[in-house]
């Protein structure tokens, strides 16, 4: 045994970080929080560019493979996710980007009550430091840190341009009044350093004797006493612990673990668990199911002009991009790789919003993280932001060593195919325009010779990748939904003291990265906990304090 605590959360990641900073800032509560990975203190996860490295480390990344999928012609997909403090945010693309106000307006609409766009608005804010300063649809002195890319780029420039004669608007806001329009992406980058939510929530929470973290502890699966959550158990270094909590376990291990631990711990479809000998605590059919990804596919161009790739071949070329990061902290060391993007409709006579997202690299590779190309190259990356595949994640052995079987089933819909198709034919149209086409040298994937709808589609499948969202797989809902796992608060049904808070519990995905939506749900759930703590126990209102729309942040960096 390890001791007793009001809290235990799994999981230091994008939300579980927020968690665990937020409910220890009351001295009076006592929190563990669990990390299977190691600290972040690797120069590559702090270092905007960095996560070229980190995207293959196995020790900060768990370098998880799909299943053949019989969409992407029985390829297996790789998908990294983050393995230390911060999670996904210590080594994601740092695009700050939180979708369309119709994703949450539709998760209300879906009977979750509390969860529309002008609800979760405050928390959004709340989150935030932007570079710009506090506005209608910012924060200004948040954890999370959020800034602009300071230089523009000839090349950037040019695909705005060339978005604007395909119709599209420019905008130097996504995360404004609407989204559609190109431009550059902020980042949650800061003075040319990466703003993980480990750097941002659990960095300043440290020397809080009442919050104890634990790392390389991997948490192997629940205490149920009856149908109660009581606490974990975890291993850490090769020693098997117990953890009790006297409030509640929350659960923030992602959409892949966290259904993992909870099919570990007999709550899930009963087939699966009754497969590999787990008694059947509690029937939720729907762990583990309604998983969905963004599937990224790469347009990949010769460019006329030196990019990035030529910096990066040539030991010059490094040297000066890290001087120009050492002097300045800026340049594109400190921005990573994606500094344009996109949000348009591929299918205009569908979508009511724009159904695809462009991230534009000022360089190109066969794939993301991989090693760049000999020529001068760029990269217009495409993907679908409402996917209606579905797959699933279910465990492979009781083993909880053993990762969970991922199943996505990329362009299993009509709809997903022919979006494929036209997000293709939306790169081209931006690459010919008027304003882009002096930069193309020759398009070098799909290539010229992928022309019908049936050519560009099998490229899909060929070189589809994930683009690192995965999601939905403890998707919260109706009673009345069988496949809802969680209700419109994050509990998980039927099982007292025990919630989900992860890109999991999103019903359908956001139209856009994930980072900042999650760590916006994690700050609108510890209201939720501390609301029903309250209630339940008849104490002060303290979710008074933390009313998004009247105070900052308490934790500040």
């Amino acid at each position: 045994m390890k001791g007793s605590y009001d809290y235990i959360v799994v999981g230091a990641g994008s939300a579980g970080a927020v968690l665990a900073s937020r409910l220890s800032e009351n001295p009076a509560v006592n929190v563990l929080l669990l990390e299977a990975g190691p600290k972040d203190n690797s120069f590559w996860i702090h270092l905007p560019i960095g996560y070229g490295k980190t995207m293959w480390s196995k020790k900060y990344n768990w370098c998880f493979h799909t299943e053949p999928d019989p969409g992407m012609n029985n390829r297996s997909i790789y998908w990294p996710r983050g393995k230390t403090l911060g999670g996904c945010s210590s080594i994601n693309g740092l695009i700050y980007i939180r979708g369309q106000r119709e994703d949450y307006d539709h998760w209300a609409e879906l009977g979750n009550s509390g969860w529309s766009y002008d609800e979760l608005l405050p928390y959004f804010i709340r989150s935030e430091r932007n570079q710009r300063g506090a506005s209608e649809y910012h924060g200004g002195d948040g954890p999370l840190s959020v800034s602009d890319i300071g230089d523009k780029n000839e090349l950037i420039e040019a695909f705005i341009s060339g978005a604007g004669e395909s119709g599209v608007p420019r905008t130097d806001d996504f995360n404004g009044e609407k989204q559609e329009g190109a431009g550059y992406y902020q980042l949650t980058t800061w003075k040319g350093w990466r703003w993980s939510t480990a750097k941002g929530y659990l960095k300043p929470a440290r020397n809080r004797s009442n919050l104890t973290v634990e790392t390389n502890a991997q948490a192997t699966g629940l205490i149920l006493e009856g149908k109660r959550a009581v606490g974990v158990r975890y291993v850490q270094g090769g020693i098997s612990h117990e953890a009790r909590a006297t409030g509640e376990v929350l659960l923030s291990a992602g959409a892949l673990q966290s259904p993992q631990l909870l099919q570990l711990s007999g709550i899930g479809p009963a087939a699966v668990l009754q497969k590999f000998g787990i008694p059947v605590v509690h029937e939720l059919p729907g762990v583990g199911e309604n998983l969905q990804d963004h599937l990224q596919i790469r347009a990949t161009y010769e460019a006329t002009i030196p990019t990035t790739n030529d910096q990066l071949n040539s030991l010059i070329g490094q040297a000066k991009l890290g001087l120009q990061w050492l002097l300045h902290r800026s340049g594109p060391l400190a921005v990573g790789i994606n500094q344009g993007g996109c949000f348009m409709k591929a299918l205009p006579d569908e979508a009511k919003s724009p159904d695809i997202q462009f991230h534009v690299a000022t360089l190109s590779a066969d794939m993301a993280g991989g090693s760049v190309h000999p020529f001068s190259g760029f990269t217009l990356s495409v993907c679908q932001l409402r996917p209606e595949s579905r797959g699933h994640a279910h465990i492979q052995s009781a083993d909880p060593m053993v990762p969970p079987a991922m199943v996505p089933n990329y362009l299993s819909t009509d709809l997903d195919r022919r979006t494929a198709v036209a997000s293709l034919r939306a790169a081209r149209a931006i690459a010919e325009s008027a304003s882009m086409k002096p930069y193309v040298k020759r398009e070098v994937k799909p290539g010229p010779d992928a022309t019908t709808d049936e050519e560009l589609l099998e490229f899909s499948r060929n070189h589809g990748a994930t683009i690192f969202h995965p999601s939905g797989t403890c998707k919260m809902g109706v009673a009345s939904d069988p496949m809802a796992v969680l209700d419109e608060r994050l509990r998980v049904r039927g099982i007292e003291a025990l919630r989900v808070i992860d890109c999991s519990s999103m019903p359908t995905l956001v139209s856009g990265n994930t980072n900042g939506p999650v760590v916006a749900m994690a700050e609108k759930a510890v209201d939720m906990i501390l609301e029903d703590a309250r209630k339940g126990s008849g104490s002060e209102d303290v979710s008074a304090r933390h009313d998004p729309k009247t105070e900052p942040a308490t934790t500040s960096v």
